[in-house]
């Protein structure tokens, strides 16, 4: 838990910020961009999906990629790559480069979680993991809530175009932060090296604390032993991973938390404004409160996690079962939506999103089934199966809302009553959707995600040799 490693953790919240100011920038700029471009409703949450057309097939490449290579250069390159795509919309683009530009930036932004926490991941202790790991996906949460009122001064003084630019010039200063300080941690595994020792503690650390020494010696060959294991696991092959209970249910899981996203970076600036009247710059601040809950579950839970963890307790109960729970009252809480109006309604959006928008939790749980070597692969597979989520919630959404009569009102028009009751009634349909999506994935969760108990089965059956992936005897 050097200051090393919490640098770099910094740096990969800050990137998990961007990420998802890229993504909320499209929903930030709703109003203006879309009688602008001439486009409707579904066109415009197609677009929303577009951003995810290529970002299941991008986070398994980049996943393999990283695999192989220092995770610092796989870092550096989506960083570059998601500013430079940024500026063609500053510059004039159309409704066609604004499509292909999403779906580029898509692309170039999948594995953005899993990279990120294969990055921290090399630099803690297995039982340490948690804690850093889930402010990484607070930084997730908190880019909507950094974007949306700096993005709305941005639009109302400069123009919707200028959100683009803006944010690809913060992703140039990133990325040049990043080549100076970024690097890999010694719990990577890269190129056949072994981890260290993770229940070892220094000498010095030891003298400087020695209660903390005592009782990590005591719980060496427990807990601490078994932690060590986790980044000491042989390969297993992938079929067997991805045919596993615990993935299965990880995805599934996944792809409701994407469903979620969809709505709420594409939609819920709309949804704000129509249906529950608010003004602009109030628009800018409600859109932030689901994010900012979902940032205190998070770190609530990431504490929860580690003093769990450090106490021997199971990963699927220290993570799995608390990130079940909370997407299950996620998903009663959007099926009661439909039954509020007014501020009720942005109280009870703000604990529905807020509560689902954790999905980092799902491939975090998961990298303690496999070794440090198969990890990002994983993660990144993962992400890029449940992002389908996020490809059909915001064309769904704007489906559900063109089926119940809502139409975009014309250049310089607002909104007439029968279209906000429209509006209205196709949101609510999605979330009754949203809601039984989440409760059932809930559910699944807290009995059935348990990496601890994949992760055994995977090796005692499978462990391969690290050179030619050959079936070996499982050490006993």
């Amino acid at each position: 838990m050097n200051k090393r490693a919490w640098l770099i953790t910094v740096m990969l919240i800050l990137f998990q910020i961007i990420a998802f100011a890229d993504k909320a920038v499209l929903g930030l700029v709703a109003q203006q961009a879309i009688p602008e471009l001439g486009i409707s409703t579904v066109q415009f949450g197609f677009i929303g999906s577009a951003f995810f057309f290529l970002y299941a097939i991008a986070s398994v490449l980049l996943g393999i990629w990283a695999g192989k290579v220092p995770i610092k250069w796989v870092l550096l390159s989506m960083g570059l790559s998601w500013a430079i795509l940024q500026f063609p919309m500053l510059f004039g683009g159309g409704a066609a480069v604004l499509l292909v530009t999403r779906i580029l930036l898509g692309g170039a932004e999948g594995p953005a979680t899993a990279i990120s926490l294969s990055s921290a991941h090399s630099w803690f202790r297995p039982a340490d993991r948690s804690l850093p790991s889930n402010l990484i996906a607070i930084g997730s949460t908190l880019g909507p809530v950094v974007a949306a009122p700096l993005l709305a001064v941005i639009i109302v003084n400069f123009g919707w175009r200028w959100a683009f630019g803006v944010l690809g010039i913060i992703g140039l200063i990133w990325t040049i932060t990043w080549f100076i300080l970024g690097g890999d941690g010694p719990y990577g595994g890269k190129r056949g090296k072994p981890a260290p020792n993770a229940s070892a503690v220094p000498e010095s650390q030891a003298a400087a604390n020695p209660e903390v020494h005592a009782s990590e010696t005591e719980a060496g060959s427990t807990e601490q032993d078994k932690l060590t294991g986790i980044d000491r696991q042989k390969r297993v092959p992938w079929r067997a991973i991805l045919m596993s209970g615990s993935f299965v249910v990880a995805v599934f899981a996944g792809f409701t938390n994407f469903w979620t996203q969809g709505f709420l970076t594409t939609w819920s600036p709309k949804y704000l404004a129509g249906v529950v009247n608010l003004s602009p710059e109030m628009v800018a601040v409600f859109f932030t409160f689901p994010w900012l809950f979902g940032a205190a579950v998070l770190l609530g839970l990431g504490i929860l996690g580690r003093y769990l963890m450090r106490r021997g307790v199971s990963v699927h109960k220290a993570i799995g079962v608390p990130f079940g729970v909370s997407l299950a009252v996620a998903g009663a809480s959007f099926l009661l939506l439909p039954a509020t109006t007014g501020a009720a309604s942005v109280a009870l959006l703000t604990i529905a999103a807020g509560c689902s928008v954790i999905y980092p939790m799902a491939p975090s749980a998961m990298a303690y089934a496999v070794g440090p070597q198969q990890r990002p692969v994983l993660m990144a597979t993962l992400g890029g199966i449940a992002s389908v989520g996020a490809i059909i919630s915001p064309t769904a959404v704007g489906l559900f809302m063109e089926n119940a009569g809502y139409r975009t009102p014309s250049p310089g028009q607002k909104d007439t009553a029968e279209m906000i009751a429209n509006m209205t009634d196709g949101v609510h349909q999605s979330f009754g959707v949203a809601g039984a999506l989440l409760l059932v994935a809930g559910i699944l969760s807290v009995f059935f995600l348990n990496p601890d108990r994949t992760g055994r089965l995977l090796q005692n059956k499978y462990a391969m040799d690290a050179a030619d992936e050959s079936p070996v005897p499982a050490s006993k």
